[in-house]
């Protein structure tokens, strides 16, 4: 919790322009310690929020799940152990759906065309193993 909310930190940083003076008066302006290192987790959520206040945006995480009918959660759970033994994101799935069917989302996919996903998937999961 504490290195995501230092991570966010340094991401507002950047993504404002802040230089190191700055960003160090922000810091003791909001907690009255000039180091994230120093502050405690409600503190550094403070400075997440006030950094929002001032433009920071956090973009969303892909890796969520998607939500899919109950007759393709099979599939679904295929497509997830095969994402998570290679180490791949939700967004290689949807990239890959999107390149093989011209949908945009795995969870969008007909039955049939989720088979294929997963074989897919599955190909290139053997083509990468006989890599290493």
């Amino acid at each position: 919790m504490r290195r995501a909310l230092i991570a966010k930190i340094k991401i507002a940083q950047k993504e404002l322009g802040l230089d190191d003076g700055t960003y160090r008066a922000v810091l003791e302006r909001v907690t009255g310690k000039r180091s994230c290192t120093e502050c405690s987790i409600p503190e550094l959520e403070r400075v997440v929020e006030d950094l929002r206040q001032h433009g920071f945006t956090p973009k969303k995480t892909a890796g969520r799940r998607p939500n899919r009918r109950s007759s393709a959660d099979p599939m679904m759970r295929k497509i997830e152990a095969l994402l998570l033994d290679n180490g791949w994101s939700w967004n290689y799935a949807h990239g890959t759906a999107k390149k093989m069917f011209k949908v945009d989302r795995v969870e969008w996919l007909s039955d049939g065309n989720m088979h294929k996903l997963v074989a897919a998937l599955q190909i290139a999961a053997n083509r990468k193993k006989k890599e290493v």
